[in-house]
């Protein structure tokens, strides 16, 4: 059973008198545990198609099902919960909240969770150590660089153990050091707990890095092909 299954998916936009079909008919699926890229020219469709599957947005038309829950069936509140339970978001704009500490951001969904103050600085000390950033716990955002800033991003969407952690151009502000880096602690958390990466990004490292690399164009999914990666 996918964990992940998309069935002629379709998001159409209204612009005046003219309907733009950002994705056109996508049917999909991923399995738990891969690690796999939604590639693409700017327009293709890619962000679109992981707003859908992160309950970000509404498909117009066609099914989606996410861990066994057809997410069309749910309320925006049944959503919101789903969402805070099942799916980590990673975003090119990192998203840290600035009067928050690093430790603070990357507990917060802990936090909405009602997770114990214990267990949450258990469970997010280790993410923080095992992402590289001992020692700077207690900085906030302005205090650290755009890689240690993904970084944390890359704690918070970890820290409720999700069963998926959508990432949009993770890699989009970060020079190619902080991205290679990044993109080898992702990899290792991938192996080491299971847990399910899908990307949106255009970026030659991360593709090669992947999987798994599904094209699209057009709003169309043109072709989708696993290979042998670099890590």
């Amino acid at each position: 059973m996918p964990l992940i299954e998309l069935n002629q998916v379709s998001k159409i936009y209204t612009s005046g008198n003219q309907q733009i079909a950002a994705i056109d008919h996508v049917d999909l699926q991923i399995d738990a545990g891969e690690f796999c890229v939604l590639a693409g020219p700017s327009g293709s469709g890619k962000t679109t198609l992981l707003n859908l599957i992160g309950c970000l947005d509404e498909a117009s038309s066609g099914t989606i099902i996410l861990d066994n829950l057809e997410v069309s069936r749910r309320t925006v509140r049944q959503l919101a919960d789903f969402r805070l339970h099942n799916i980590g978001f990673i975003f090119q704009s990192y998203n840290l909240i600035p009067v928050l500490t690093a430790e603070e951001n990357a507990s917060f969904p802990l936090l909405l969770q009602k997770v114990a103050k214990p267990e949450r600085i258990q469970r997010v000390g280790e993410l923080l150590h095992a992402l590289g950033l001992q020692g700077l716990e207690k900085r906030r955002p302005r205090d650290l660089s755009g890689g240690q800033q993904q970084r944390v991003a890359v704690a918070r969407a970890m820290a409720t153990n999700p069963a998926v952690i959508l990432a949009d151009e993770p890699t989009a502000n970060l020079d190619s050091k902080n991205s290679s880096d990044l993109l080898q602690m992702m990899r290792t958390l991938n192996r080491n707990k299971g847990t399910t990466f899908v990307f949106s990004s255009h970026d030659p490292m991360v593709i090669a890095m992947a999987d798994r690399v599904i094209q699209l164009h057009d709003g169309r999914l043109v072709s989708d092909s696993h290979q042998d990666s670099v890590a």
